[in-house]
């Protein structure tokens, strides 16, 4: 227990029995239940996991499902089981069970929903992390904020995370992509929910045994093709079912105006090749689109932007501030000449500024 809150740690693991027993251990003791899924290991990994520690459950699924669906199934028996705090670890030694405190302290005191460690925090990560997987990470991060609406998030691959109990209850775990790109997923489905997401720096650790079965040349692309989908769903659900925002036609008409500009280029390009002339009429159309294709698609993402800007800071509104009994707070309210400096109780004082706050 941490703080007052019950904390899970679910390891998914596939073919992991040379290192799931050390990870298991490694994890610290305010973790009261440790859910090791194991995914139709053909090794020992169940075993030798169940034998690791006395805080551990395994469960096992008959057959291989993927990753994604090993965590769906670890954050059901935590939400089942009404833990306050469900944080992810690989099996594999990846994560350095020192930066699990971290994780869960943010989510436990409820200043955040979803916590995420971060390895490009760190001057290190570019030493230490694989130069493709550096890479492949750096585009598939970029890709995800825009897919997400989490523009200050990046490291979208990491899989160390700690999400609290209503989150879990929101979301539809059934819907979430089951394989590799699950934590890109995972992301869009906050976003529509309004979740509250934080990056915390983590030590990227590398070189201890483990085997990735990633291959990126087609992990890339299709995760790519997820978040491309995962887009244009939240725009339906965010901005057009939930609550209309004006961003989905700034979106809508600078795909159109940009796409059309570029395949009208692309189409003139080839008749010049062809030994036709190209008037300079076309050429000015192609750039007239292409540039109000593109300025649309910058003030698409800005308005995107500033519509999500309140999910990266800590104080939801309405929500009480735990300061101590008698704290003194000042009230400086835009275009007063004085500030009003009392003692009042916390909870008053503290539902008060999250008002101002709102308004």
């Amino acid at each position: 227990m941490y703080e007052g809150k019950t904390v899970a740690v679910v390891v998914p693991a596939y073919d992991e029995e040379r290192l799931v027993a050390s990870t298991v251990r490694g994890i610290p003791a305010f973790v009261d239940r440790i859910v090791v899924v194991d995914d139709a290991s053909r090794d020992t990994t169940a075993d030798r996991a169940a034998a690791a520690d006395p805080r551990v459950e395994v469960v096992r699924h008959e057959r291989n499902l993927g990753v994604g669906a090993a965590i769906v199934t670890g954050y059901k028996r935590a939400r089942d089981e009404s833990m306050d705090v469900t944080c992810v670890m690989a099996a594999d030694g990846q994560m350095d069970p020192d930066d699990l405190e971290t994780l869960v302290r943010p989510v436990a005191a409820r200043e955040c929903d979803y916590a995420k460690a971060n390895r490009l925090f760190t001057g290190q990560a570019w030493q230490l992390i694989p130069r493709t997987r550096y890479l492949g990470n750096a585009i598939l991060s970029f890709l995800t904020k825009i897919a997400s609406g989490y523009w200050h998030v990046a490291d979208s691959q990491s899989g160390y995370t700690a999400v609290s109990l209503e989150t879990l209850r929101l979301l539809d775990l059934d819907r979430l992509y089951a394989r590799y790109g699950f934590p890109n997923d995972l992301l869009v489905h906050l976003n529509v929910w309004n979740r509250r997401v934080r990056d915390y720096p983590s030590r990227p650790i590398y070189g201890v045994g483990e085997q990735s079965g990633i291959r990126l040349r087609r992990v890339v692309p299709t995760i790519s093709w997820l978040l491309l989908k995962g887009f244009f769903w939240r725009m339906k659900e965010k901005y057009v079912i939930r609550d209309f925002h004006p961003l989905v036609l700034f979106y809508l008409l600078g795909m159109s105006l940009s796409g059309a500009g570029f395949a009208l280029g692309l189409a003139e390009v080839v008749l010049r090749f062809l030994g036709n002339p190209i008037p300079v009429a076309t050429i000015v159309l192609v750039a007239l689109l292409v540039v109000s294709g593109l300025q649309l698609l910058l003030f698409a993402m800005w308005f995107d932007m500033e519509s999500n800007k309140g999910l990266a800071v800590g104080l939801e509104v309405g929500r009480p501030l735990e300061l101590p009994a008698g704290a003194r707070i000042v009230l400086v309210y835009e275009g007063s000449q004085e500030a009003a400096l009392e003692t009042v109780p916390a909870a008053t004082a503290a539902t008060a500024a999250a008002g101002e706050k709102a308004s």
